[in-house]
């Protein structure tokens, strides 16, 4: 009797893709390039945010002629945060490998992420401490980094893009998890397998133009805050009582002046108005924090599906 050889292992690669008609072709072919070297079975898998351009219609072109590549389509734009997860829970491999479809997380590093999985990590991250983005939008993102890893409950991986592989097993964990608005690389640290990191600099975008805007950077940045730190809520208290305190201090203060040197004493409006401000602008400040907290746990409570499909290509064949 002849032995079987034994099945090769499969990587699931995953790409969210949104009005990306200029770079998928190229994506395509860069990760067959690697994989094709590699001795694995992959799929790949794109799902598309509703594109207004020809996005689809070019992936359906390529899952046309290659079988591995597999396409999910959403009704509707779910955002940059809930439809990249939702495709890494549609994988079926032995690890899920996460990229974007922009180029700027170059193909390449799949080979890395490999690597380091078959060196025993569960969880692979590919992080950037240099950058071809311009010096102002990089140190914003360094800083902020900074700021979360510091206060979150659990490490964080500084400069994380979010590219990256994940084991079989940090996917079944991932499938328990019951959160319809994700802070993804937060969950993989609160999960506590050791994360392996893969280094590189990350290029500018060739083609097309970001999806990223000043609304969505703050919304994934206050997600972060919100979902892996209570410390803006403890400082909020703790920032309350001392404000109480010293407007007690200023009040007796101006008490005993007034009655110590009640015809020279003036307080004047300068220092009413000024306070009258400050005050608002710091309770303005708790409320709108408050308010981000409220905003997630509404967001939970409501419960809704990550993302609802139009359409399924290549799916079939799992």
């Amino acid at each position: 009797m002849i032995d079987e050889a034994p099945k090769r292992k499969l990587i699931s690669i995953v790409t969210p893709c949104y009005n990306e008609e200029d770079n998928v072709d190229e994506l395509h072919q860069r990760v067959r390039d690697v994989m094709l070297t590699l001795p694995y079975d992959y799929e790949h898998i794109y799902i598309d945010n509703a594109s207004t351009d020809s996005t689809v219609a070019r992936v359906k072109s390529l899952a046309a002629r290659d079988k591995r590549v597999k396409l999910i389509v959403n009704a509707r734009n779910f955002g940059h945060i809930r439809s990249p997860y939702y495709g890494v829970l549609q994988s079926h491999g032995d690890a899920c490998v996460l990229i974007a479809s922009d180029l700027q997380d170059p193909p390449e590093m799949i080979a890395n992420f490999i690597q380091k999985w078959e060196e025993g990590f569960k969880t692979v991250l590919a992080v950037k401490p240099e950058s071809e983005e311009t010096s102002l939008m990089f140190f914003l993102r360094k800083t902020y980094y900074r700021f979360i890893t510091r206060i979150s409950e659990v490490p964080l991986v500084p400069n994380a893009t979010g590219a990256g592989l994940f084991d079989r097993a940090v996917i079944d964990i991932l499938r328990t998890v019951n959160d319809s608005y994700p802070y993804f690389r937060g969950l993989l640290c609160e999960i506590g397998y050791p994360i392996g990191t893969v280094a590189f600099k990350q290029p500018k975008r060739q083609r097309g133009i970001t999806k990223n805007n000043f609304y969505t950077l703050y919304d994934i940045a206050m997600l972060g805050i919100t979902n892996h730190s209570k410390m803006p809520l403890r400082v909020m208290a703790m920032g309350g009582f001392l404000l109480s305190f010293m407007s007690l201090l200023v009040a007796i203060f101006f008490l005993f002046a007034k009655l110590f040197f009640w015809n020279s004493f003036q307080l004047g409006t300068a220092p009413i108005l000024i306070g009258i401000f400050f005050f608002a602008a710091i309770q303005t400040f708790f409320i709108g924090v408050l308010g981000e907290y409220i905003g997630s746990i509404h967001t939970q409570v409501r419960n809704m599906p990550l993302v609802v499909e139009m359409e399924r290509v290549n799916f079939d064949e799992n």
